[in-house]
């Protein structure tokens, strides 16, 4: 079993029914030393707003959000749905659970 930590979209049960065709289980985290920016995504009808996760220069910046238990299928899934504004890496949240999160491309 794997994490996906989400700040975000795939918090959204429609979205994960959408993406993966299941709830996803998960508990809240954080992840320090990051902070969010806003990103302009241009979808099918035009452009709408996201956020995107990126280094911070202050180790006291912090994100919220949920680590989501996945299966290596869930992750080419989370792949395929995010844009090429992201990628997808490793890291470590305030827990101490070893997750992947979508950063700035």
């Amino acid at each position: 079993m794997e994490y996906l930590f989400s700040y975000g979209t795939l918090q959204s049960k429609e979205i994960q029914m959408q993406v993966f065709n299941k709830l996803l289980i998960g508990t809240e985290d954080q992840l320090t030393g990051y902070k969010l920016k806003g990103l302009q995504i241009e979808e099918e009808f035009g452009m709408e707003d996201y956020f995107v996760a990126m280094p911070s220069d202050n180790p006291a910046d912090t994100i919220t959000g949920i680590a989501f238990a996945v299966t290596s299928d869930d992750l080419i899934k989370a792949d395929q749905f995010e844009s090429n504004a992201y990628k997808r890496i490793q890291i470590t949240l305030k827990s101490g659970i070893t997750a992947w999160i979508f950063i700035e491309s």
